[in-house]
This record gives structure tokens, C-alpha cells and sequence, in this order.
């Protein structure tokens, strides 16, 4: 999460099985050991996609996923009723070709928003993308990194992370960080740490932008 420049969201998956019914959509994400992430105050919402798969309703398959959810936590907590105020573990099923992948997000908003812009301009370039863009480039020192349509500059900001080797998650935080199953916070500072040591703003690169908007 930290340190993915192109991807929009990292996943836990718990369970991939056929899915041609909505009982079997039931039972597969049933038979997953949700209690093993999800406590009894935790807050477990969920959406997903359904392409090229007979359950094509994705309204109804998040209802039998969360009911599925329910019913395991039911019996492990021995209760009717989840208050879900707690910690946040987004459920995310996705059915390709009648096979459901049943994932728990671990990123929360998506990665390409990096925190270092409060709000995007008229036609915004997602930072994932510019930075595979810039990637291309290879940025690197005494090479002239050059956009002459540059709009708000997300590929020469993404280009100026890149050679100076700075993460892209430095500036933002991370639904799981609060998850106690998954790794301790200490583990997220001493990552934080890590990263801001490599990070080189001695780099002596030539990156320029430019556009006909002058705002």
C-alpha cells in the first residue's frame, strides 16, 4: 500500500470457489472464516462486480454475501444483532465467469489518490496512471523529463517522486492500519520510517511541464 505506484487497491483474498446460484454464492462465502478478521463491534460492509457470470444482480449478491457474513459471525459470537461501530472491514466479492473472489480491502480510498492534492482539476490524470506514464520515462538524473501538456503536472509530480524514490502512500493513511488481525501499528510507523529513509531529495533531475491553460 506504502509503496505501489500503479495499483488502485491491494487485497486480502480469503476465498475463491464456483458460483453459478446464489445458494452457492451462500454457501462459499459462508464456509469462509470471517471471524478469524471481523470482531463483534466491526463494521463489515460490502459491494463488488459481477461480469460475464449468471448472477448478473450485484444489489442481490451483496445481500447474500452479507447475509452469508451474518450467519458465520452469528454462530461464533452467539448473537442476533451487529451494532458495526467498530473497526472498518470492507468486503469486496468480484464474479468472473461464475467464479466469486470474496476479498477484504486493505487499502480503503484508492491508492491513486496520494494525498498531496486537495481536490483535482478540470481534466484530472490519475496518479496511478501518470506515474506508469512516467515510469516509462525512466526518470533518472541529468535527463530532461519533458510534458508540454501538463495540466496540473501529475506526471512531472509523479516523475519527481519517482527519482527522488519517494513513496507514493507517504502522505495518507490506510483503512487496514487499524485492522488488530493484520500487523501491529508499530509495523506501519517502522514502514513510514523505512520509507522516508530512502527517499533521496538529493537527486539532481531536469523535469519540466507545461500548458497553454495558464491557471
Amino acid at each position: 500500500n506504502l509503496s505501489l505506484r500503479c495499483a488502485e487497491r491491494v487485497f486480502i483474498r480469503l476465498g475463491y470457489f464456483p458460483a453459478h446460484s446464489f445458494t452457492e454464492l451462500f454457501d462459499g462465502t459462508n464456509a469462509l472464516p470471517w471471524e478469524e478478521w471481523i470482531g463483534r463491534e466491526d463494521a463489515f460492509p460490502v459491494k463488488g462486480h459481477s461480469i460475464r457470470s449468471a448472477l448478473t444482480s450485484v444489489p442481490d449478491c451483496q445481500s447474500i454475501v452479507k447475509k452469508a457474513v451474518v450467519e458465520r459471525l452469528k454462530r461464533r459470537y452467539r448473537v442476533d444483532w451487529f451494532r458495526e461501530t467498530g473497526v472498518k472491514y470492507q468486503i469486496e466479492f468480484f464474479l468472473f465467469k461464475d467464479m466469486a473472489a470474496l476479498m477484504l480491502d486493505t487499502s480503503g480510498t484508492a491508492l491513486h489518490k496520494r494525498g498531496y492534492r486537495p481536490a483535482a482539476g478540470a481534466a484530472p490524470l490519475r496518479e496511478t496512471l501518470a506515474a506508469a506514464i512516467a515510469l516509462t520515462a525512466r526518470p533518472r538524473e541529468d535527463t530532461l523529463l519533458w510534458d508540454p501538456f501538463c495540466g496540473s503536472g501529475t506526471i512531472a509530480i509523479e516523475a519527481a517522486m519517482i527519482a527522488a524514490n519517494m513513496a507514493p502512500g507517504m502522505n495518507r493513511e490506510f483503512l487496514s492500519e487499524d485492522w488488530k488481525h493484520l500487523i501491529p501499528r508499530k509495523c506501519w510507523y517502522d514502514a513510514m520510517d523505512e520509507a522516508n529513509d530512502l527517499v533521496d531529495l538529493s537527486v539532481q533531475t531536469d523535469i519540466q511541464g507545461y500548458d497553454i491553460d495558464p491557471q
